[in-house]
């Protein structure tokens, strides 16, 4: 008899659970945009027309930007701007590549990332020609990897 209520007992437990989960993913992911208080939505302005739609562990990275973002400094604030506005003109195909780039990134060995990071800087410093040239064959290698 015991073992029969606790049998019920964990089998309540569970669809309660399993009702919660999926009642949490029907309702949309909080906050809504028209939920941000006046300063979030001027802080985080750019990712206004995607707001609604993002995940909510992206939203949540993106409120704690936002609470940050008052304290940091001019250059900081403009930093922030400039990337969020960047992020804000990608693609969704272009995020999720930049997404699974960060990833790789982040599973290199420290010592090799300190490498790519001077790689990323002397290539940063070249100009703008320089820079188009290299970009080509890989863009046309690119391309070519998506004919099928």
């Amino acid at each position: 008899m015991r073992r029969a209520l606790a049998i019920l007992a964990l089998c309540l437990a569970a669809s309660t659970v399993a009702a919660a989960n999926t009642a949490r993913a029907k309702s949309p992911a909080k906050p809504t945009w028209a939920q941000l208080t006046a300063q979030q939505q001027q802080i985080l302005a750019p990712l206004k027309s995607d707001w609604d739609n993002m995940e909510p562990q992206r939203r949540q990275k993106w409120l704690g930007i936002a609470k940050r973002y008052p304290k940091m400094k001019p250059e900081a604030q403009e930093r922030v701007e400039k990337r969020m506005q960047r992020w804000a003109n990608l693609s969704p195909q272009q995020r999720n590549l930049a997404r699974e780039n960060y990833k790789r990134i982040a599973r290199v060995p420290p010592e090799r990332r300190a490498t790519l990071r001077e790689q990323w800087a002397q290539y940063q410093a070249l100009p703008a020609p320089e820079r188009a040239r290299l970009e080509a064959p890989s863009a046309s290698k690119r391309a070519k990897k998506k004919k099928p």
